[in-house]
């Protein structure tokens, strides 16, 4: 039934096709779905933190039989030692091209710090989602093109991802394809191991999710969650600012110079070669 949608997309999607897009895509296993979208949708690339659904995500697509769509890597400067050690271990053993973004006009902590100040996270952390997530992504997906990406996101994970369906269009135009949006944690978990995936060694030590180094700790005994760990003191909060509203995140921010204007997706040329 693919050939009933355009190869690829025609962009914009109405809500007519991305509902029978989406009828289609849950009926798919996620290595069919990532099939599709290699032919269905324009300017592809993978947005990953290198959580365990991401490269579980990749490693399907290094089986696929297509070339494996660049990946995008946002450096927050902030990440665990481990974390950068499986970005190289993820580049030797899938000889991938990863496209490393890191705040504006920062190159290490230092630089973030003299710039907007010591630990920003905890003063505001609204600011802070932007400067180290948002507004790299957005620069990411000027720079190179995208129209579309794949995400590490499942329903399981609960919080705002609890309704996820295959594919979403964000509110600058961009294309998400969430893969494995009705997988489990234990059939993620069970792929990694049965397919000797790497992972984060944290994930060893009592850590369920990692992100950066002064927002995560080892879960606790009653802790519920995938995620928990993550901005365990910050209440209700589940997500980094990526999957938010932009427009809204970037109201919130309190930079000193943002741009104007900015290029969404559906502005986008045709992506280099």
């Amino acid at each position: 039934m693919t050939d009933q949608f355009s190869t690829p997309l025609e962009l914009p999607l109405d809500e007519e096709t991305l509902a029978a897009i989406n009828a289609h895509l849950s009926q798919l296993s996620p290595q069919d779905i990532l099939v599709w979208a290699l032919t269905h949708l324009p300017a592809l690339y993978q947005t990953t933190a290198f959580g365990l659904t991401g490269l579980v995500a990749l490693d399907m697509l290094s089986k696929s039989g297509h070339p494996i769509p660049k990946l995008i890597f946002l450096d927050t400067l902030y990440h665990f030692a481990e974390t950068y050690e499986l970005v190289q271990q993820v580049r030797e053993r899938y000889a991938v091209d990863i496209k490393m973004y890191k705040p504006e006009g920062c190159n290490t902590i230092r630089d973030f710090e003299k710039k907007h100040g010591e630990e920003l996270w905890e003063k505001d952390e609204d600011t802070y989602d932007f400067a180290v997530k948002v507004e790299p992504a957005q620069r990411a997906y000027q720079e190179l093109g995208v129209r579309s990406v794949i995400t590490g996101r499942r329903r399981s994970q609960g919080g705002d991802r609890a309704s996820l369906q295959p594919l979403e269009i964000d509110e600058t135009g961009l294309l998400k394809l969430n893969p494995l949006f009705a997988w489990s944690f234990s059939q993620v978990d069970a792929y990694i191991r049965e397919n000797n995936v790497p992972r984060n060694q944290l994930l060893d030590q009592g850590y369920r999710s990692v992100g950066d180094w002064h927002s995560t700790e080892p879960s606790r005994e009653g802790d519920a969650g995938e995620r928990a760990g993550r901005w365990a003191d910050k209440g209700e909060k589940t997500e980094c600012g990526l999957h938010k509203n932009f427009f809204e995140m970037k109201s919130r921010a309190k930079l000193e110079e943002q741009p104007e204007e900015v290029t969404t997706a559906s502005d986008v040329a045709t992506p280099p070669a």
